[in-house]
């Protein structure tokens, strides 16, 4: 086989690599999440419960409001200034999805669903993955519809 042939197969296999199926968010918590109408956004990390929270807050347990300063590099400028900032979250009766964006050597920008039943302090962590950027709600329903959402592998959060 000639070095072009390998080079064309694996520049395929890369591609298709890149539109990894959500393979890890179970079919009945997706049909919850795909009730856009039940969902109302949260624009506030202090509008959100302490432990979901923690969830997605750095290690100093610190995550920025949306539009705030943050460290989003691994150059540290500021050690006040959190590793971490919220984008938005939702609510739908008990569910949270919460996309934030995390700084460091690799930036990027998650999404974390997370389960408070009744209302209670006690999260259960449901489902996590990385992407791109998410405008709202909407934008997360099409990221997941489309597969733009990575959850084949263990990220750190």
């Amino acid at each position: 086989m000639t070095p072009l042939r390998i080079w064309l197969l694996a520049a395929i296999a890369v591609q298709f690599s890149c539109f990894a199926d959500v393979t890890k968010l179970p079919s009945e918590r997706r049909k919850v999440l795909q009730d856009a109408l039940r969902f109302h956004e949260i624009l506030t990390v202090t509008n959100l419960p302490a432990s979901v929270v923690a969830l997605c807050a750095d290690q100093n347990r610190r995550l920025a409001e949306p539009g705030q300063q943050w460290e989003p590099t691994d150059v540290i400028r500021d050690p006040k200034l959190p590793r971490k900032r919220l984008i938005w979250a939702a609510k739908g009766g008990d569910y949270y999805v919460i996309h934030y964006e995390s700084g460091g050597r690799g930036h990027g920008y998650h999404v974390l669903v997370v389960q408070l039943e009744n209302g209670h302090e006690k999260q259960s962590f449901l489902w996590h993955a990385v992407g791109e950027q998410l405008k709202d709600y909407k934008g997360f329903l099409e990221a997941v519809r489309q597969n733009k959402l990575h959850d084949e592998l263990d990220y750190a959060r």
